[in-house]
């Protein structure tokens, strides 16, 4: 992926470069899935539901 001006997004380099780390031990391991959540469940955050503009919440 690349931004308006084609430069390689800096954001989804680094998660990439996250992504591809082999664990030391166990709890490496352990710290690299926690990271991998702690990505996940905030894009599910990020990700709103649409707002219905017609009919606005009372």
């Amino acid at each position: 992926m690349s931004d308006a001006n084609g430069y390689a997004d800096k954001n989804l380099s680094n998660v990439i470069e996250q992504l591809e780390q082999d664990p030391v031990n166990a709890h490496h391991a352990q710290q690299l899935q926690q990271q991998k959540n702690d990505r996940r469940h905030q894009a599910a955050l990020n990700h709103d539901e649409p707002v219905d503009l017609k009919h606005p919440k009372s």
